[in-house]
This record gives structure tokens, sequence and C-alpha cells, in this order.
């Protein structure tokens, strides 16, 4: 009597699980991409999500990586060096 239970408690709690939609979890690129855009548009209520998906170092490396990868694609659209145009999007004057 007590197998026939253990194994309809095994057998249901697999078909939950089973049954339950996977949550898939977010990865730092993806959080950094979805913080930024938040932040450039000013929404509040996104930067937080954002930020909750990784650690905070995660997304710092994350948004690091990405302002390095549109610097390089800026410099090359502008055919200029990436250190004018990371000075000129912070406007800092030219070295």
């Amino acid at each position: 009597m007590i197998r026939r239970y253990a194994g309809r408690l095994r057998s249901s709690a697999h078909r939950r699980t089973a049954d339950a939609p996977k949550k898939r979890a977010h990865n730092l690129f993806e959080a950094a991409a979805a913080y930024v855009a938040a932040q450039a548009e000013d929404d509040q209520d996104r930067i937080e999500e954002a930020a909750a998906w990784v650690s905070p170092e995660a997304l710092s490396f994350g948004v690091s990586e990405l302002a390095c990868r549109a610097v390089i694609v800026l410099a090359r659209e502008r055919g200029q060096s990436p250190g004018v145009v990371a000075r000129d999007l912070l406007g800092l004057p030219a070295a």
C-alpha cells in the first residue's frame, strides 16, 4: 500500500513539473541589452526588471562588453579610431 502511494506521489510530482512551463534564464548579454535600452528610454520599471535577471557583477560586465562593441561598430562606420568615438560620445574634447 505504501509503495503504491509513493509511486503515485512520484508520478504526480513528475507530471506537474513536466506540465509546468519552463522558465528560461536570461543570460548576461540579454540583461545588458535590455538594461541599456531601458536606460536610453528612461524606463525605470524595465531597468529594475533587467537588473534583477543577473547579478550586479554580471550586469556590469555585460554593459561594459556592450559599450566596447558599440564603440567598435561606430568607429568602423565613421572611419575613426575607437578612442575618438568614445571621447565624442562622452562629449570630451579631442585628445
